[in-house]
């Protein structure tokens, strides 16, 4: 099932990041990077699969890749001229897809695109595609409250993706979804990657089914002990390359032999985390 890629430019770094809260160590020495894939006639953005036990640092880890917060040391850098993030430099879809309620589907996308500089036409046009772009074109005069939860996510995301930006954060994007809804926002993601080869998406999820059926790399995230026992703060322990496995940009994925075996590496990993 393998399909021929390359790696090429750093397009995420992440450099010995640590953070304390409290006097807490919450995440101590989180380094990793993601780098341009290319495959043969096709635009291929990376996903990246971020997966760990509640409360160890998964939220704090987002809140820093978005520019939300600033580490006590270390750095993120993003996009392919490796520039350190700031608060609205990437894109983040939280876990409620906060829309402005008060305002039609095409007016917050609109109010979107204004807020990056484009003209009223401009902004309409770009709205207008975004629509057509995530099937959403019969619910451009709804409210958000009418919509079902499927259709606010997909706003959500076009909110982010409006104008090109180098990073996408999605923050349990799978959570209360129903089996059929899950292949859905997978088919969705893997949909958005084609669009931008320089575009990384990171999701950050309990799911580890769905990680493994739309990553390409997958970073655990855990808690290792110092000598003593000592508990250290949170980094990333494992990193599970999927495009080396032959599991990465398959749909049906699932059925494959490799993907059990990884599921079992990665549950396995996951209760030592």
């Amino acid at each position: 099932m393998a399909c021929r890629y390359e790696l090429k430019e750093i397009l995420l770094t992440l450099d010995d990041l640590g953070l304390s809260l409290g006097g807490k160590a919450i995440l101590s020495g989180v380094s990793a990077c993601v780098r341009n894939v290319t495959r043969p006639g096709v635009l291929q953005g990376q996903i990246v699969g971020v997966l760990g036990p509640s409360g160890v640092g998964k939220t704090q880890l987002f809140r820093l890749l978005s520019g939300l917060s600033h580490p006590d040391r270390g750095r993120v850098l993003v996009g392919a001229k490796q520039q350190p993030v700031a608060r609205g430099d990437v894109g983040v879809v939280a876990q409620a897809y906060p829309l402005f309620e008060h305002y039609s589907v095409l007016d917050n996308l609109m109010v979107a695109a204004r807020q990056h500089g484009l003209s009223k036409a401009e902004a309409r046009t770009q709205a207008n595609a975004m629509l057509a772009r995530f099937a959403l074109q019969e619910c451009a005069s709804a409210y958000p409250a009418t919509l079902s939860g499927g259709q606010r996510q997909r706003v959500a995301i076009a909110q982010q993706l409006i104008r090109p930006k180098p990073l996408l954060l999605m923050d349990e994007p799978f959570s209360g979804l129903d089996l059929a809804m899950v292949r859905e926002v997978c088919a969705l993601l893997a949909e958005i990657s084609l669009h931008n080869e320089e575009l990384t998406t990171v999701i950050v999820t309990h799911d580890i089914n769905a990680a493994l059926s739309i990553a390409d790399t997958l970073w655990l995230l855990g808690r290792p002990r110092a000598p003593g026992g000592k508990t250290e703060g949170a980094r990333i322990v494992h990193t599970i390359d999927l495009m080396e496995r032959g599991l990465a940009w398959h749909p049906d994925v699932m059925h494959a032999p490799e993907f059990e075996s990884t599921k079992r590496e990665v549950e396995q990993r996951f209760a030592a985390l």
